[in-house]
């Protein structure tokens, strides 16, 4: 006998509202702590300020709502709250940085800026990007794409060397670093090329001390991937982007092959190579140097290259300990580029190390979203694309707050949403669409069993509607 029961699945862009207010209350109530740290009053700006963050979450969540009603409700809520501190704190920075003569402020004006413009080139993606699989068709051209803007600022008249590392181009008045597009170029092909050839990479190979090693004519694409990575470090003196698109690719191809193989292999070649560049190159030399002898006084001292910005920050984070000196009362300013590079020892100085690792965790459930998006959907090819993209998140945070706390040398990257930069902020909302988009597909119900013909003959299919009401799945139990 056949019974019918109804399946009740929710949407869950109710729950998205309701964590969006707390998200954009957390954003909003850290701009006003900082006016009442630093001037004693809430800023006279703070209901503009509010209407435009709250005005952005909600388009942001209308969108959704219309182009992908059953995407992860709590990506967007917990992209918002990292967004919304961090422009609380470059803020603050500004406030300190317009009392010292002579010194660039205005970071908090454009950063703001820079956020509606992320915010909306999200929602473009999510508007015109259907169906996640359609980037498939464009694996080697990801590829090409992705090359040449890791290459861009090599070319001789719009590449600019700053700080030692040759990461940005200039275009008239618009400066951006390329290497931050470049990473979902990659991510693109790699998830293209790994799902079409895993097979192959993940067949056996000989046994040496408990792992499965690959065969060696499989090793092509890491040896390549590996050299284009360390030509990056050589060439553009940019150990980060080289860590985090070499880390990237050992990741996915991990998902690819379930191989622990690969990872070994990915980790060695790495370590050797940032060795070997060390030795033979003094300007990677002088980066590992200032990491491993910061305390040292001539290394401190050095200019350009030395350690002082790190121990700085080091010291503003002890300052701050546990539970910070609060928002407006610490001295982050201090510390060379603390709105970008060091904006995590800025946080940590006046939010102490339970708000860091708060906002650390925020950064980790983001990533752990992520990588559920990627267990739920149901082609290869999302799978990988969502895996890669959740850890390049994950990846990118953990190499700046390590080389922030010294646990490896600093590498020049800056932490997703917190840090002030148009082109990260860009790059990191295009990422969290992607993510959105590979989660609507991964949640969405399949169709649904409208009606039964009184014969029992095949069911109509009916797609389920885009809101947040209930949709009844028929489910048939024997």
């Amino acid at each position: 006998m056949t019974t019918i029961e109804p399946h009740r699945v929710r949407a869950g862009r109710g729950t998205e509202l309701g964590l969006l207010a707390v998200a954009l209350l957390i954003g909003i109530g850290a701009y006003a702590l900082v006016g009442l740290g630093v001037e004693g009053e809430v800023p006279p700006d703070v209901v503009g300020y509010a209407a435009g963050l709250v005005g952005l979450g909600l388009a942001m969540h209308v969108v959704l709502r219309w182009r992908a009603p059953y995407a992860d409700p709590v990506i967007l809520p917990l992209t918002v709250a990292l967004n919304g501190v961090g422009l609380a704190m470059i803020y603050r920075l500004d406030l300190a940085y317009a009392a010292k003569p002579n010194h660039d402020h205005g970071f908090a004006g454009r950063q703001l800026a820079w956020t509606a413009i992320s915010v909306a080139l999200a929602a473009i993606v999510l508007i015109l990007l259907r169906d996640h699989r359609t980037l498939r068709r464009y694996t080697y051209t990801a590829m090409v794409v992705g090359l040449a803007l890791v290459a861009l600022p090599l070319v001789p008249g719009i590449g600019q060397q700053i700080n030692g590392a040759r990461i940005w181009v200039r275009i008239g008045p618009i400066g951006m670093q390329p290497a931050e597009f470049a990473k979902i170029a990659l991510a693109i092909f790699f998830a293209g090329y790994l799902v079409t050839h895993r097979d192959t990479l993940a067949l056996a190979g000989s046994k040496v001390l408990g792992l499965q090693l690959p065969r060696a004519r499989d090793l092509g694409p890491i040896i390549i991937v590996w050299a284009a990575s360390l030509a990056v470090l050589v060439f553009e003196r940019d150990l980060g982007t080289s860590l985090l698109l070499f880390g990237m690719f050992v990741a996915m191809l991990y998902l690819a092959t379930e191989r622990l193989s690969w990872v070994v292999i990915g980790i060695v070649l790495f370590i050797g190579g940032a060795a070997l560049a060390a030795t033979a190159f003094s300007h990677v030399g002088a980066r590992f140097e200032a990491w491993l002898h910061a305390l040292d006084p001539d290394v401190y001292s050095r200019s350009p290259g030395g350690s002082g910005q790190l121990v700085q920050g080091l010291f503003g984070m002890a300052a701050g300990g546990l539970f910070g000196t609060g928002l407006g009362q610490g001295r982050p300013d201090i510390v060379p580029y603390a709105e970008s590079d060091f904006i995590v020892a800025s946080l940590g100085e006046e939010l102490g190390l339970t708000g860091l690792m708060a906002l650390l965790m925020i950064s980790l459930v983001l990533a752990e979203r992520g990588l559920r998006t990627a267990i739920g959907v149901r082609d290869g090819f999302g799978k990988l694309l969502a895996g890669g993209l959740a850890f390049v998140v994950a990846f990118q945070t953990f190499v700046v707050v390590g080389g922030v706390t010294r646990l490896i040398p600093l590498t020049g990257l800056t932490t997703p949403f917190l840090a002030y930069g148009g082109s990260s902020l860009l790059a990191n909302w295009v990422i969290v669409a992607l993510l959105l988009r590979i989660s609507n597909d991964a949640r969405r119900p399949a169709p649904v069993m409208s009606a039964l013909t009184p014969a029992g003959g095949i069911p109509a299919l009916d797609e389920p509607e885009g809101d947040d009401e209930p949709t009844e799945r028929i489910r048939t139990v024997r």
